[in-house]
């Protein structure tokens, strides 16, 4: 058992165990039943690679993005349909859990059921696929491509590993999700991400004023809503780079996905039209140079260059779900 516990708490810690020259789109549910609990909590999770792009809680019943590129380019449908399978499997698997608890005798406690299904795709073009439930922290039942057969993990699943090894039609339908599907939305999935990793927002920017005591004033320069995070704000006098007095924030995120920092100097207030608030980044096509709107009528708007954003296509039509196809109510019977 302790064995048996560690081959499937190892697959969730290792990360499949995979080399950084293999991508790989991961699925996982769990379903756990406490003491006292009406109905189990179900929770479900996608991954490309290490990154979360997409969850599902059985508090909202909703499938939701988890990344920038995931809302943008996986439209209202797609969600509704995987919100609609994650209902079905809570269902699915609030029916697993009182099986597999009278399969092993158990009257209370904490229990849960957790399944894995992934599909890798090498660097060298290989592709490979995993498909594993447990349960209690436990093997239960895994599929193994090489025989086409179920692999039991302990004397209480070879009743189930029996039932499905007998089905042939379902576990060629596995594998075919695996080696085909699971390939197919995983190179969907890093095209959609590579594009949004290599867009740009440039920043706008927009200087304003703080009255100070007596003949002084602090000059804010505000950029906000670019991407990447990489920008140099700087303040310039007379054209030449300007440090004495000046201070600058941290860049920090918006709820966007784009980032936000602020700049300012202390100045006197007679040499107010001198100064300049220089910013550089990715998404302009030239430099700013921005100064306190009041004395510059003419540049009364905020200061904006845009850019050209590439578009996606989609390099496959309509596919079947990414999560892979349901299980019926009957398999653990």
């Amino acid at each position: 058992p302790g064995g048996a516990q560690m081959g499937f708490v190892g697959l969730l810690t290792c990360h499949l165990c995979l080399g950084t020259s293999s991508h790989f789109l991961r699925y996982f549910h769990m379903a756990s039943m406490e003491p006292g609990q009406e109905l189990p909590h179900f929770t479900a999770a996608g991954f490309v690679d290490d990154e979360l792009f997409a969850s599902y809680s059985s508090d909202t019943k909703q499938y939701q993005p988890r990344t920038s590129w995931a809302e943008k380019n996986l439209d209202a449908s797609y969600w509704a349909g995987q919100s609609r399978i994650g209902q079905s499997n809570e269902k699915l698997y609030r029916v697993d859990l009182v099986i597999l608890k009278n399969r092993y005798n158990q009257s209370g406690g904490f229990h849960m059921i957790q399944y894995m299904s992934a599909c890798e795709l090498t660097k060298d073009g290989h592709k490979r696929g995993y498909l594993h439930f447990g349960y209690d922290g436990r093997d239960f039942l895994s599929l193994d491509k090489k025989t086409s057969t179920w692999t039991a993990g302990d004397a209480k699943a070879q009743m189930t590993k029996r039932k499905v090894d007998a089905d042939r039609t379902m576990t060629q339908g596995r594998l075919y999700y695996l080696e085909e599907i699971c390939i197919q939305w995983l190179q969907k999935f890093l095209a959609y991400r590579k594009e949004t990793l290599r867009r740009t927002e440039p920043p706008t920017v927009k200087v304003t004023l703080k009255r100070g005591y007596e003949d002084t004033e602090t000059l804010l320069c505000r950029a906000h809503g670019f991407y990447p995070k990489e920008i140099a704000v700087v303040w310039t006098k007379d054209g030449k780079a300007w440090i004495k007095d000046t201070f600058r924030g941290t860049v920090a995120p918006n709820s966007d996905g784009t980032y936000y920092t602020l700049s300012g100097v202390t100045i006197d207030r007679k040499d107010r039209r001198q100064y300049r608030c220089h910013v550089d980044h990715g998404g302009l096509l030239e430099p700013l140079d921005v100064a306190w709107e009041e004395f510059w009528p003419a540049r009364k708007k905020e200061h904006k260059r845009h850019t050209a954003q590439p578009s996606v296509t989609p390099p496959y039509g309509t596919l079947a779900s990414p999560t892979g196809p349901s299980w019926d109510d009957t398999w653990l019977r």
